[in-house]
């Protein structure tokens, strides 16, 4: 038994391990951590069936574009946050107990449910999905309350034979996971209801991340002309790149790098965003893990979801973007090219099946407009090959 649980407690940290992959990726760590895990997602990226798993469902890299996205962003931030308090409580109460020799814990959150700890970490983990929403995440949660279920049931059955008499009213006034008011009502006691109802929650919480996706494609800010689509990066771009994109496309040095018959993104970035090697390998001053920034960028990440994705490419460097001739209003322009899907409509080149494969950049000085510099892309971001958030 005590194997079982070993087993089932490291599949708990797996998923966590998982789960924060974004604050690995940006730590000097992150090349240890893809050695092992990237392997692992270009596998199931190679598939249809599994090329979902490693596609994000909302906004990372931009800053989310209406008000309902945005809610649900900080949101994320509350929730993982609660979770972690909550979990922490929990175990300060449990350790207080075994130190002071004080017997089982049956206050504080304990009054109520019998399973707070777990819950706690349910509520994190639904955090952990809006902050970092691949979809693997999403679906190693439904693994994760399955397992907390059965490791609940197992603790359940240790407590009935050390304290049984104790223990069994305990159970009758308490829920596993919800006050008992609540889980009456809609726990079923049976094991056939117990499958149904998990199934009705990974229907919910796939089905959900698939409509959040669908959901942000379509409000998206982009620009589209020709075999062309931009995407904006901050919404104060928008019109900016709305009125400017024609005419950037018109360069010399741009017409002849774009070819009639292919297709096209641009990432209408600062010249200083910090994510941009999430996009391309556009330097190394870009790939973070290599910045030594991490403690800063994670309390951004979850204290100030958007500061880090609006200010982060002044402040992290201390500095303000490079000025150029003019007006001195510079952006970068990152031209990825979109490969094996057909592009009918704006929002196909965020497509699931679609490769999209840097192939160069220009600074431009959106004023005039002037192209500051012009260079070619590696195919690959500043991470090589992981699979990293479109939008």
């Amino acid at each position: 038994m005590d194997k079982r649980k070993t087993v089932l407690s490291s599949a708990i940290v797996l998923y966590f391990v998982i789960g924060l992959e974004i604050l690995i990726m940006i730590s000097p760590f992150a090349g240890f951590f893809y050695t092992v895990f990237n392997p692992f997602l270009l596998e199931i990226a190679k598939y249809p069936a599994t090329r979902w798993l490693s596609a994000f469902f909302l906004p990372h890299m931009v800053i989310p574009p209406d008000a309902f996205l945005m809610s649900l962003r900080v949101a994320g931030s509350v929730l993982f946050v609660l979770g972690l308090a909550v979990f922490a409580f929990c175990a300060l109460q449990i350790y207080a107990a075994k130190f002071f020799k004080r017997g089982a814990v049956l206050k504080g959150l304990y009054t109520y449910i019998r399973h707070p700890q777990y819950l706690g970490l349910a509520i994190c983990g639904i955090g952990l999905s809006i902050l970092w929403p691949r979809f693997l995440v999403a679906v190693l949660w439904l693994a994760m309350i399955l397992i907390y279920y059965f490791l609940s049931k197992d603790e359940e059955k240790r407590m009935l034979k050390a304290h049984k008499t104790d223990y069994e009213a305990y159970m009758k006034k308490t829920g596993m996971f919800l006050p008992r008011a609540v889980e009456s009502k809609i726990a079923p006691s049976t094991a056939a209801g117990k499958v149904a109802l998990f199934a009705v929650i990974a229907t919910l919480v796939i089905g959900g991340a698939f409509s959040l996706r669908a959901y942000t494609t379509r409000h998206l800010p982009l620009w589209a002309g020709g075999n062309v689509v931009a995407l904006s990066i901050l919404p104060e771009d928008t019109s900016m790149m709305d009125h400017r994109m024609a005419d950037v496309l018109q360069a010399d040095e741009i017409r002849a790098r774009l070819k009639p018959g292919e297709n096209y993104l641009v990432y209408f970035l600062p010249q200083n965003y910090i994510m941009q090697g999430l996009v391309a390998d556009t330097g190394g001053e870009w790939k973070l893990y290599k910045r030594h920034h991490t403690i800063g960028m994670i309390v951004d990440w979850i204290f100030h979801p958007f500061r880090h994705l609006r200010e982060g490419h002044h402040s992290l460097h201390g500095g303000t973007e490079h000025p150029g001739p003019g007006s001195g209003v510079v952006r970068r322009l990152v031209f990825l090219r979109v490969l094996d899907v057909e592009v009918d409509k704006s929002s196909d080149v965020f497509s699931m099946n679609a490769r999209r494969v840097p192939k160069f950049m220009a600074d431009i000085d959106i004023h005039e407009p002037m192209i500051l510099d012009i260079r070619d892309l590696p195919e690959d971001t500043g991470w090589g090959k992981v699979p990293t958030p479109v939008f």
